[in-house]
């Protein structure tokens, strides 16, 4: 605004006109700070190594994959050849002979040929479904003169024409390995030469629901029964939303839960008042405190060690790396070891870690985790004098 303009003003309005500035410079000054503090968040997190399947828990599918070129340049080391066994029993056997001589036409008898070349060749036969026509027959008894109807075959009621062998077939096929119901509907006409309508699957799995929910039901109660009860959850999509999956396992049983929740409670409303003597999780919160006793995951402290060490930790995270790959080892020979030799070796890793968290590290990351392991330090090693408890919540 240029001065001419200005000596128009009143001095009420340029007293309002000097406030209106004001107010405009004080926000704009708190959006540069604030932008300002962004930059710098941002430029920390460029010195920062990328979290990858190594050393976090990005799934395998989110992780980096080298681009085809790549992989040609890559060597590979060669692996001696192989070869497909013969099937130990064959549906049937074919001796094949020559009946003349292929370059002079002499006769040759069995004898001429005892040598022999054996191979196996595996082919399906063709794929129809079996129809069964089914006439259910009634009359008047001869004796008491009252009617009777023939009972129904067994597994052959009337009603559904589908029988269990193709109800076990979709339910395998959607649930399983995941195929739709339009898929479906072409896979059995093409495949199996059967016509089956979109509507007429979703029957057919709403009628295996009930068996499924009691077979479930088992499945949760020998999981709640056991000794030792490993757990783990992932995201899962349900209908656009982000839902949690999560598994309890035990070493005979594994329990699926899809929820939309990740806390505490999914775990606390599966295990119905049940407490396991130990609990195999990782350090997130909501899978502490279901057992008597707790055992870390060792594979995720693994990948944290490793995300510590990418970000520059020379200190603590290789050190504390080294002592768990120790256990771990360890851990695969129990079998093999005594009691006794077995607390003599947990005693000792919890020396080592003693010594390992005395001196601070001196970078950022290495502290964080450090303050980490000392909330669980005595939750580390409790597999390696319990022969039952895995150091992996994976491996039960």
């Amino acid at each position: 605004m240029n001065p001419d303009t200005l000596a128009q003003f009143s001095t009420e309005e340029l007293i309002a006109l000097n406030l209106t500035q004001a107010e405009v410079i004080a926000r704009q000054t708190a959006q540069i700070e604030a932008l300002t503090t962004r930059v710098g968040e941002l430029e920390a997190k460029l010195g920062k190594p990328p979290k990858t399947p190594d050393n976090s828990s990005v799934p395998p599918s989110q992780g980096h994959k080298p681009n085809r070129a790549e992989r040609r340049a890559a060597k590979k080391k060669g692996h001696p050849g192989a070869f497909r066994q013969l099937s130990e029993n064959p549906d049937r056997v074919m001796e094949v002979r020559a009946e003349t001589c292929p370059h002079c036409a002499h006769a040759l008898s069995a004898a001429d040929q005892p040598a022999f070349h054996a191979y196996d060749h595996i082919d399906l036969p063709p794929i129809k479904p079996v129809v069964t026509r089914i006439h259910r027959h009634r009359g008047t008894c001869p004796c008491c003169r009252r009617g009777f109807s023939a009972p129904v075959p067994h597994g052959m009621a009337p009603g559904s024409p589908f029988g269990p062998g193709l109800e076990a077939l979709v339910l395998h096929l959607h649930v399983t390995q995941a195929i739709g119901f339009e898929r479906l509907v072409r896979l059995m006409d093409e495949v199996f030469g059967l016509t089956i309508s979109e509507g007429a699957i979703a029957n057919l799995l709403a009628r295996a629901e009930a068996p499924m929910i009691v077979a479930a039901e088992k499945i949760a109660e020998t999981v709640r029964r056991a000794k030792v009860v490993a757990s783990d959850e992932t995201s899962a999509r349900v209908k656009g939303k982000t839902w949690w999956q999560w598994v309890l396992l035990s070493s005979t049983a594994v329990y699926h839960v899809i929820a939309d929740s990740r806390g505490a409670k999914v775990v606390t409303d599966f295990l119905q008042g049940a407490v396991p003597e130990i609990w195999v999780a990782d350090r997130y919160a909501a899978q502490a405190g279901h057992g008597q006793e707790r055992q870390i995951c060792l594979a995720h402290l693994l990948r944290d060690a490793q995300y510590t060490i990418d970000e520059g930790d020379t200190g603590f995270a290789p050190g504390f790396k080294a002592l768990l790959l120790r256990a771990v080892a360890i851990g695969r020979r129990r079998d093999t070891l005594k009691d006794s030799t077995l607390a003599q070796y947990r005693a000792d890793l919890d020396r080592r870690l003693t010594r390992l968290l005395g001196p601070p590290p001196t970078t950022p990351a290495g502290r964080k985790l450090v303050r980490a392991i000392r909330k669980c330090r005595n939750d580390l090693f409790l597999f390696i004098t319990r022969r039952d408890v895995p150091y992996h919540q994976q491996r039960l």
